[in-house]
């Protein structure tokens, strides 16, 4: 399904600036000619698995790599070749790095005290900080006094202090358990947000990404494949490694069978697929299908024409299927159901009602269907 593109931002708004940066390690090249521009205010997710390049190019960011081509702008000036300290960017660690003879106050000074800023500045900096984080009564702590959310702040505090232009987090969230790092993913972009301060940050959770991010760029073998916002990434990927990366994804591979202008129909071992929309692309041409779990039904009896908006004709976007297994996990259901040539797909349902006569299990032969519109066709 084809989405809107989104509202050009204007040139002047583009804080950070990449362009065509590479960076090789003797015969290995880690970063391969990225080129990408940030806003200002943003908050921009570099998103991939391990070894695709998004920790380099954030050291290449804060200056702790050197790139091998391309260039590095900063509201229009470039530091490609400038020394770390000299860059008005603060970068925070995915260990924290706080230093542990000091106090939470303390640890927010150390950089201002090194900048050779006024005393009374230093104070009411500290204190701001504090204030922002919500740590005035932690103030005298040391950082094994503190909660790993706790502690995280501390460091957030202390980036934020310096007043950077530019923010880099290299997985902020990754020392925390996952119920706090939920909680925690909220309230840093809340301080974020309410401080405007500019953000890029690297993670390889998709849902760190989803949750914290006003774009995202998917990484692979030190390429960007993908640039948009969490529901461009989600909704239209524009590749089957973005489609499967970002959460889980039913891939059915065919051949195009009908090609005209507002839907095509694509031919699969699986099921015939009919998508409401057309494509660039032409008859025979190989592609895939992709469709969300959350996008499929599942029912006892075949699907009405009128249970879904299209397509209208029998035997489309529908196929028999016997549940293998599930998991209930309280506000939704997880099937995995075997198609007739023995492949298994994901389904996922919406526990709406307390108690479902209809309710499947495991053995049940069963339908799954979609609609046309929640077809996502793929061509590489």
């Amino acid at each position: 399904m084809t989405m809107p593109a989104p509202a050009a931002r204007p040139v002047h708004d583009v804080l950070l600036n990449i362009v065509n940066l590479s960076k090789s390690f003797d015969d290995i090249i880690a970063v391969d000619s990225v080129s990408l521009p940030v806003h200002s205010g943003e908050i921009f997710a570099l998103l991939g698995g391990s070894g695709c390049g998004k920790s380099t190019l954030l050291r290449m960011l804060a200056g702790f790599e050197i790139p091998s081509s391309g260039q590095i702008f900063l509201q229009g000036q470039e530091i490609s070749r400038m020394p770390a300290y000299e860059r008005p960017i603060n970068m925070m660690f995915q260990s924290y790095a706080l230093f542990p003879h000091m106090t939470v106050a303390q640890n927010i000074t150390f950089g201002l005290e090194q900048d050779n800023l006024p005393k009374a500045e230093i104070e009411q900096r500290v204190q701001d900080m504090l204030q922002l984080v919500q740590l005035k009564a932690y103030a005298k702590r040391k950082p094994h006094q503190l909660s790993g959310g706790q502690q995280q702040r501390v460091a957030l505090a202390r980036s934020l202090a310096k007043r950077p232009r530019l923010l880099l987090l290299d997985e902020p969230l990754g020392a925390l358990d996952k119920k706090l790092r939920e909680q925690t993913q909220i309230e840093l972009v809340a301080i974020l947000k309410s401080v405007g301060v500019t953000c890029v940050m690297v993670t390889h959770d998709q849902e760190e990404a989803m949750t914290m991010a006003n774009r995202i760029a998917v990484m692979d073998q030190g390429r960007i494949i993908q640039i948009g916002t969490p529901h461009e990434i989600y909704e239209t990927p524009n590749s089957r490694f973005v489609a499967d990366f970002i959460g889980s994804v039913n891939l059915f591979d065919g051949q195009v069978v009908v090609d005209e202008a507002d839907h095509v129909v694509i031919d699969t071992p699986q099921a015939r697929v009919y998508v409401n929309h057309g494509i660039t692309g032409t008859r025979g041409m190989p592609v895939s299908a992709a469709v969300r779990p959350e996008k499929i039904c599942l029912s006892l009896q075949p699907p009405l024409a009128t249970e879904r908006a299209s397509p209208a004709e029998d035997g489309l976007n529908q196929t028999p299927v016997v549940v293998q297994s599930l998991a209930y996990f309280g506000s939704f259901t997880t099937y995995h159901v075997r198609l007739a040539d023995g492949r298994l797909i994901h389904v996922t349902q919406q526990n709406v009602a307390r108690h479902d006569e209809q309710k499947l299990q495991v053995g049940d032969q069963a339908w799954a269907w979609w609609d046309g519109s929640d077809v996502v066709v793929l061509t590489r």
